[in-house]
């Protein structure tokens, strides 16, 4: 049982470091309108999507092809002025805090096509503060609220999580918050992207909350907290006069860290699923005699059963915190797995297609509980914790959040005649189903080869970003009577090799 089948990545058609360029489309220049807007002061407000975040980590590279950056060079056919980042030192992407890391570098692929961190030691140290002010305000890992925070670019605060090490980098001051930064700006157009972050990191982490979880556990933001968030950032965004785009959330379940780890990756022969099934048996009768009961429903004693088959697609073991808690009957737990882990058994069931297993797991199925035994196999002899799977009851709890984010931002939008919403929800919906065609090709969210999204199964690409900027364009070009030419989305990158 310890050959367990892991996720093959297909490297065929991805781009290295060099980009692959379309044949050039001369710009009409005399053409070109900013129709009812001024971009000559353009400030982003957002988190790491804004920021140019990818691989897992903040690198130049990302940043120079954020879509912040893209817009604006684009907004320069038009009138718009210097547009400035809070660019980071390399392209390796860690970050240190009085020299010691922080975060890992960014990821590339090797030679296997396994996503591994870029080796070599990050220049870029968080107390090293830069002189701004900055027009890209992207802070990685901010949520709504985040950008009212005093203080949240204190370096003091990183190690207590009541600062952020990006914004440490270049926030104008130790009390100063995001908003208040980019509104001194005195822009006269904004992009604002943020709410993602209020649901993501609940659930990248499996659903897990800080009730949990106290050190890994995130929550999903309460509606009454993001709608007051929103609603400041927009009326003070208002008062100053600007004119600008706002985008809503997209499907975060729809991305690549979901959608990549099949429900079933467990190959098994004849005689390991014999053997495998004969140390569930009893398991299986106990689910049965607590249905006789009325312990339990029938349908949840079915759904927990565990059989394999002696075929490469059996599904994985999971635990599901919505089941009945029956540790209390597990006296001999299957295989003698450790103490520790047979709690988990208490709420065990294998997965199905309706569950969605993050991305981290296809690295750590099939690997040992316990070293010395054999049969602890994470996935099969131990099922996996909570961390490691989006059950769909924690799927809704995020749709649900999400619906109410976007219909807040709809509702604030709507209500101010110098904004228009961006719906990237829809927009990237098509680009989960069918992909987004252009002059060179289709991107897609397959991990890796679809070319939208970068190896972090999270953040685009430096193409995806493009494609992102293209939607922010058309919309601004149709709402504000514009005429700003798009970019080639077959000029940029999309994956990079060791």
């Amino acid at each position: 049982m310890k050959n367990i089948k892991y996720i093959a990545i297909m490297a065929l058609g991805l781009t290295a470091c060099e980009p692959e360029f379309d044949n050039p489309v001369e710009d009409q220049q005399a053409t070109f309108s900013p129709g009812t807007a001024n971009f000559s002061k353009y400030v982003s407000i957002g988190n790491s999507l804004t920021s140019g975040y990818a691989d897992g980590a903040l690198y130049q590279h990302g940043q120079t092809n954020s879509f912040p950056n893209i817009l604006a060079g684009q907004f320069s056919k038009v009138g718009g002025g210097i547009f400035t980042q809070p660019l980071m030192n390399d392209n390796l992407g860690g970050l240190l805090l009085g020299g010691n890391p922080i975060s890992q570098n960014r990821l590339v692929l090797n030679a296997d096509s396994t996503p591994v961190p870029m080796l070599g030691i990050p220049s870029n140290e968080v107390t090293n503060t830069l002189t701004g002010p900055f027009n890209n305000m992207g802070i990685p890992g901010a949520k709504s609220f985040h950008l009212l925070a005093p203080g949240y670019g204190d370096p003091a605060g990183i190690s207590t999580g009541t600062a952020n090490p990006y914004f440490a980098r270049f926030a104008s001051s130790t009390t100063t918050n995001a908003l208040t930064d980019a509104i001194s700006q005195a822009p006269t157009f904004f992009t604002l992207w943020i709410g993602n972050n209020d649901i993501l990191g609940y659930a990248t982490g499996g659903g897990v909350t800080s009730a949990q979880d106290p050190v890994d556990g995130d929550d999903i933001t309460p509606t009454a907290t993001f709608d007051f968030a929103l609603n400041t950032i927009i009326s003070n965004l208002d008062a100053t006069g600007a004119k600008g785009v706002v985008a809503n959330i997209a499907s975060v379940t729809s991305i690549p860290y979901f959608t990549t780890v099949p429900h079933n990756p467990v190959p098994m022969d004849q005689a390991t699923a014999t053997a495998t099934n004969t140390a569930y048996a009893g398991y299986n009768a106990i689910l049965s005699g607590l249905s006789g009961m009325g312990a339990i429903t029938s349908t949840e004693a079915n759904s927990r059963k565990v059989n394999f088959f002696a075929r490469l697609d059996n599904p994985v073991l999971i635990t599901d915190e919505s089941l009945t808690d029956i540790s209390a009957i597990i006296v001999n737990p299957p295989f003698n797995v450790p103490v520790q882990q047979a709690a988990l058994l208490a709420k065990l069931r294998p997965a199905t297609a309706a569950d969605l297993i993050v991305l981290p797991a296809r690295a750590f199925i099939g690997t040992l509980a316990d070293p010395a035994n054999p049969n602890s196999v994470n996935g099969v002899g131990i099922p996996l914790a909570d961390k490691w799977v989006l059950t769909p009851a924690e799927q809704a709890e995020i749709s649900t959040a999400q619906n109410s984010y976007n219909n807040t931002i709809s509702s604030l939008v709507n209500a101010n005649p110098n904004m228009v919403m961006v719906d990237m929800k829809s927009y990237l919906d098509v680009l989960n189903t069918s992909g987004i065609s252009f002059n060179g090709g289709t991107a897609t969210s397959t991990y890796a080869s679809g070319g939208a999204f970068s190896l972090d199964g999270v953040h685009p690409t430096a193409q995806g970003y493009s494609i992102i900027a293209n939607k922010f364009i058309t919309t601004i070009n149709s709402e504000f009577g514009a005429n700003i030419p798009t970019v080639l989305p077959s000029e940029y990158t999309t994956i990079f090799f060791e």
